[in-house]
């Protein structure tokens, strides 16, 4: 499909590999407005270039840029507009799910509490809001990272495989929370998943194979 909307964020001349590995050469593409879809199989590259487009992790060469902004000149001030959560992760596990939200609240400018109130509902953790995030099953932490990525108003917006470990419920509400800020001209939401999502009206496709 061709991308439509404004580029948000461009990616040029991208090379990445892991040992024995290569993953991206000399690869460019764009993340426009709207919702966009990496969509690949096992292996092919979903989470490291969500990794990439987040700064978390080094490419070996090329240029990322936000707006004209780019990554290897001014790094705070493009990470500033991506939110980024890597689900798998252990590194908030000592925290509570309100220390957090408001962890999140102090990065983001346009943090939104109404919108946390919102997703807190509809993804249904109201009952584990007193718990340490270590205490909540994969599913309940993907929430917290989900109902995060709503309320945070970052430009740039990278979810991995989103409907993972999920309830039907909780799907049903990430497709219409989702299918809202699609309208929105300035924001992009990145979802990386091995299938095309229903429901879902995508602006952007990166395809990396099966």
């Amino acid at each position: 499909m061709k991308n439509q909307g404004k580029a948000l964020l461009q990616v040029h001349d991208l090379s990445f590999s892991y040992p024995g590995q290569v993953l991206f050469s000399d690869w460019s593409g764009e993340i426009v407005a709207g919702i966009n879809l990496v969509r690949g199989g096992d292996g092919r590259g979903k989470t490291s270039l969500l990794q990439l487009l987040a700064g978390e992790v080094q490419a070996q060469s090329g240029q990322l840029q936000i707006q004209g902004v780019f990554l290897h000149e001014q790094a705070a001030q493009y990470r500033s507009q991506v939110f980024w959560v890597d689900p798998r992760t252990d590194a908030f596990d000592q925290l509570g799910v309100q220390e957090y939200f408001a962890g999140v609240r102090g990065s983001y400018p346009q943090f939104d509490d109404g919108l946390l109130e919102n997703a807190i509902e509809g993804l249904g953790l109201t009952p584990h809001l007193h718990k340490q995030l270590f205490m909540l099953s994969t599913g309940s932490k993907r929430k917290v990272w989900l109902a995060a990525a709503f309320a945070a108003g970052a430009r740039i917006n990278l979810l991995d495989d989103p409907f993972a470990a999920l309830d039907k419920a909780s799907i049903e509400f990430i497709v219409k929370t989702l299918n809202q800020f699609a309208q929105e001209p300035e924001r992009a939401w990145v979802l990386a998943m091995y299938v095309t999502p229903q429901g879902l009206p995508l602006s952007g496709l990166i395809e990396l194979g099966d």
